[in-house]
């Protein structure tokens, strides 16, 4: 997933980056950072944090806690959307 981000940045692609479920166990990992470094534009579901146990306390301000109307939004606003499980 995160290579696949980094090509698109690279073509010019305007990159929005979900995570949800188990997905928001890793947003503080160094390459989801990169991809904020890099221009990606990064949301983490605030309530898979609350389950999962995330702290929440200390996240990079360039990333949205936020919920599914978020993520809905991305998908009615994209042109391509991926989903990786």
């Amino acid at each position: 997933m995160v290579q696949v981000a980094q090509a698109a940045v690279r073509q010019g692609v305007e990159v929005y980056l979900y995570l949800i479920d188990e997905g928001v166990k890793g947003f503080t990992d160094m390459r989801f950072t990169r991809l904020l470094d890099g221009g990606v534009k990064m949301s983490v579901c605030a309530y898979g944090c609350q389950q999962h146990g995330v702290s929440t306390q200390q996240v990079d301000p360039r990333v949205s806690l936020s919920g599914l109307v978020v993520l809905s939004s991305i998908i009615d606003a994209c042109d391509r959307f991926l989903a990786f499980t």
